[in-house]
Order: structure tokens, then sequence, then C-alpha cells
């Protein structure tokens, strides 16, 4: 770029200055050339009333010609009335100016004047000219060679500095002292640094916590499987297929919940356009924790309501809600679903600890275990909240996390209405 600039000024300025130039001597040519023709046609005026005792000849520094009435032979020029003709003259190297008049006893007078002195004049400016130009486009070039690489030295460093980043140097920086457009470029880049850290922080903590979770599992089944090979006696194939079993329950599921996750960090793409009842959802997942639990499950409060999306992603996020509930309530759930203007609110309450102020944010990060002393039979894996986030995330709603009446949790979704989708 510094090398196209530098190129670009000392050509435009080249061109401005050959014809810039090119006029200036054409100008001064007509300039001096007028100058000199006005001389010859004073001098005709002053020679056109002397008489033939008092006529000059010829010298140096002008022709003069009389001639008769009759003609006497041929004229060294034949200049207009009142203007001048340019002739180079028999015997001399340069051409003259002509100017005529009539004599007042009879015939004309000519009188040429040297253009010497012009030519002289032009040559001079041509040769400055040629030796001008080209030292002004070498100062200009050099002046926009050092000036380009002042104002793209720092381009250079941002350039040199993020070619040396790579994906295990995201915290390095770029500089970005300056307030003009560089600065703010400098300060984008930065915060596009800023994201794909984070985004590989989080990305690397997925990784280790995920193979962290699958390694439990996967250790819970070798160990029964090497007892029961070194000891046969300890236990018995069904009890061994009934552990197997359970841990591969858990490992799918938790590697179900990890593809979820994957595809939803994949898939930009809006939800489908269906509208989706959510009551019936909901009636439906408190029925399955009636049967499943010996909860006090509470639906007086659902009514109905209607959003648009993925009835099937809409229907997790509600099983995932309503296990989350479960695992933490004591002795009762409570649904309730309304329907604004706008919105379809829903929450749900538990009559358990709670969740802490500071937390209320971070519980919906993927593993994330407010008791780690818990058990993961107790805990889950850590995914069910943020796939719920996700999934409202998807669907254009917010989630947040309130105290319960109760004194436990409430979740509480808002989605859009259908109507206003």
């Amino acid at each position: 770029m510094r090398l196209r600039v530098t190129i670009t000024a000392v050509l435009v300025l080249g061109l401005a200055l050959v014809a810039g130039a090119l006029v200036l001597v054409a100008l001064l040519g007509s300039v001096l050339t007028d100058q000199v023709c006005q001389d010859a046609r004073d001098r005709v005026a002053q020679l056109s009333s002397a008489t033939g005792a008092d006529r000059p000849q010829s010298t140096n520094s002008e022709l003069i010609q009389w001639t008769a009435v009759q003609g006497g032979g041929e004229t060294i020029a034949s200049p207009p009335a009142n203007g001048c003709v340019s002739v180079e003259p028999p015997g001399y190297p340069e051409d003259f100016v002509f100017a005529a008049a009539p004599v007042a006893t009879g015939g004309d007078v000519i009188v040429g004047k040297p253009l010497v002195d012009v030519l002289d004049s032009t040559r001079f400016v041509r040769r400055v000219l040629l030796v001008g130009v080209p030292l002004m486009m070498l100062i200009v070039g050099g002046v926009t060679w050092v000036v380009t690489g002042r104002v793209l030295a720092p381009v250079t460093a941002i350039r040199r500095e993020v070619d040396e980043i790579t994906a295990t140097e995201l915290h390095r920086r770029v500089p970005a002292a300056r307030t003009d457009e560089i600065g703010r470029l400098a300060r984008t880049m930065n915060r596009m640094l800023d994201r794909l850290q984070r985004s590989q922080e989080s990305r690397l903590r997925f990784v280790s916590d995920a193979s962290h979770e699958l390694r439990s599992p996967i250790a819970a089944i070798r160990q029964h499987a090497e007892v029961a090979r070194a000891h046969p006696g300890r236990t018995t194939v069904p009890e061994l297929a009934t552990t197997v079993l359970e841990e591969d329950v858990r490992m799918q599921g938790l590697v179900d919940d990890l593809l979820l996750l994957a595809r939803s960090d994949e898939d930009h793409t809006e939800p489908p356009n269906t509208p989706v009842d959510l009551d019936d959802l909901v009636l439906a997942e408190a029925q399955r924790l009636r049967s499943a639990t010996s909860l006090a499950i509470d639906t007086a409060g659902v009514s109905g309501g209607q959003v648009r999306g993925d009835e099937v992603a809409l229907a997790r996020m509600i099983h995932n809600l309503a296990d989350n509930a479960a695992r933490h309530a004591r002795s009762r759930i409570a649904f309730t679903l309304t329907e604004s203007a706008t919105t379809v609110v829903l929450a749900i309450s538990d009559d358990g600890p709670g969740v802490p102020t500071a937390d209320r944010t971070r519980v919906f990060d993927r593993f994330v275990r407010l008791n780690p002393a818990r058990s993961r039979d107790a805990g889950g894996t850590g995914l069910g909240l943020a796939i719920v986030a996700t999934i409202i995330e998807r669907h254009h709603g917010t989630i947040t996390i309130r105290t319960a009446d109760t004194g436990g949790a409430t979740l509480e979704a808002k989605l859009p209405q259908a109507d206003h989708t």
C-alpha cells in the first residue's frame, strides 16, 4: 500500500507538473512574442512619417525594408494590417516578427524584430522545468514515502502482533493508543480477540467438563467389570448388568445433552413458526412428576398460553425445569402459566433451599453445580439449565430466577405470545 500510494502521488503530481509546464512555456512564448510584435508596430508607426533622407536602414537589432508604390522587388515579409507575422528571413538563423505601415510619401515600411530573446527565454524555462519537474517529483515521492510509512507504522505493528497471535495466545492484544481511524481499528480487533478468547476458554471448559463427566460412568462400568472378573463370587450377572445399564443410561443422557448443545451452537436459524400450546406441555409434565415422585404437584395456576416455535424443544425446556425443581423440592412444586398482551409467562416454583442471588445467572452456564459436594446422581450433569437457557434464547425469550413464596426458587420463563412473534 505504501508503494502504491507513493507511485500514485508521484504520477498525479508528474502529470500536473508536465501539463502546467507546457502551458507555462506556451503562455510565456505568446506573451513575449506579443511584446516583440508591439515593439515592431511602434517602430513602423514611428518610421511611417520619415522622409527619404531620414529613413534608417537595417541593423543587427532590427530589419527595415522600404517599398516603393510601384513595387521594386520582393518584400521580406507580408504582415497583415495592424498585425504581425513571424518569418525566418534568408541569411538569419532565427525568426523575426514583422510589422508594416504605409509611408506618407508613398510605399510601405516593414520592420522586423528578432525573436532571439523570446527563444532564449523559453529555452531557459524549458531547461529549468526539465530539471525542476523530476526533482519536484522525487521530493514529493520521498516525502510521501516517509509520511505514508509513519501513518502506516501502527497498521504494520497491528499486523505483526496479530500474525504472532495463535490459539494459545489469545490473551495478547494489539496496541490501541491512537484516537484516529487506526486506533478505532485496533480497538475493534481487540474486542474481536476478547470474543475469541472467551469463546476459546468456554470451549476448553466445555471439553474439560464433558470429559470429566463422561469419565465417571466409564470408570464405574470398568470398576464393576474388573471386580466381576477378578472375584466372580462377589457379584452376579444381574447385578453387573444393572450397574452397566444404569451407567450407560447416565452416559447416554449426557451425550444427548452435549449433542443438543453442540447443535444449538452451530444452528443459528430461526425455530419453526408452529403454534404450540404450552399449557398442554405443562400439564403433561406435571402428570409425569405425579407418577414418578411423591411430591405435591400444583397446577391450579396453569391457564392457556400459546407461543410459536419448536414443540419438541419447548417440551424439553419444560421437562428440564421440572426435573430441576423436583431435584431441589422438599415436598411441593407449583406450575403457573399466564398470558399477557404480548408474552406468555411460565413459572415453576419449589420449596427447596433456593438459589443465592449471586448465583442466579451462573446456574445457566454449562456444567455448573451450586453444591459441588452433592453426588452426580442427585445433582445431575449441570447441563439441564444450560439447555433451558439455549432453547429460550432461540425462541427470543428470557428466563430469570427469584425467591418463591415458599422460600425456594421460582424459575420464570417469558416467551413472545403467538400473535406477537
